[in-house]
Parts: C-alpha cells; structure tokens; sequence
C-alpha cells in the first residue's frame, strides 16, 4: 500500500512482531531511521518503550507522537547509529521492558500476604457451614 505523505511517496508494510503495528519508510531511506505505528497503543506503552529504547548505545534518536487523542495509536521514531536496523532496538526494547513487568509482577506477588485474606475467607466458609447445622 502506498501514500503521498509530505510530498514523499512511503512504503507500508506490516511487521513481523504484530499485526498491530506497520513501518513506514521513506523510499530511499535507510532501515535505521523508521518510524513506526502503533495500533490499539498510548502513552503507557510509549513512554516506557522510548525509556527502554534510548538506553541503547546504538540509538541516536527515540520518540513517539500520539497523532490524536481520539485515535489510539502511537507514531513511534526510532533512528540508530551504525547501519543498525530500527527494527533491533524496538525487538530489544520490547523485550527488555516485558522482563521489567515481569520482575515487578513476581516482586508484587512475593511481597503480597495473602494469610489475612485466607483467613477471612475460611472463617466466613466455616461460619456458612456452622449456620446450615
């Protein structure tokens, strides 16, 4: 699929990663300056990935752009050094951030007592079944 965008015919194609994103390039340009859309995405993803992403030596530029508030999609920049494809550091930098959620998720379930709960609940279960004596 083809567009006229600011006087520059772009290529679209969908990545590998998700059918929820696409990658628009220039014609010409260089696989280590894209900028890719994210569908059905917000500033929580955004954020985030750009932090993830910009710890990466090899990125010279990371940013995102919401193109509307009522539009749930994300313009996400990402520009490298060194003939690097774009594609590696938003693999990378989706990878590391589901580590970091993953970390925080253990880290919650470790520290969350759940005897409090259980308690309540098996002192309500036995006074259900000692009132239907």
């Amino acid at each position: 699929m083809e567009r006229n965008m600011f006087a520059m015919t772009a290529r679209h194609s969908l990545t590998s990663a998700s059918a929820l994103s696409e990658k628009v390039c220039a014609d010409g340009a260089d696989e280590g300056c894209v900028t890719f859309v994210l569908h059905e995405e917000d500033h929580t993803l955004g954020n985030s990935l750009r932090y993830m992403i910009m710890k990466s030596q090899e990125v010279e530029f990371c940013g995102y752009s919401i193109t509307h508030p009522s539009e749930s999609k994300i313009n996400f920049r990402i520009q490298t050094r060194g003939g690097l494809p774009a594609s590696e550091p938003l693999r990378n930098g989706l990878n590391n951030l589901t580590e970091v959620c993953k970390h925080v998720l253990h880290t919650f379930e470790n520290r969350l007592d759940p005897a409090p709960f259980l308690l309540r609940v098996g002192l309500h279960c036995y006074m259900s079944l000692s009132d239907d004596d």
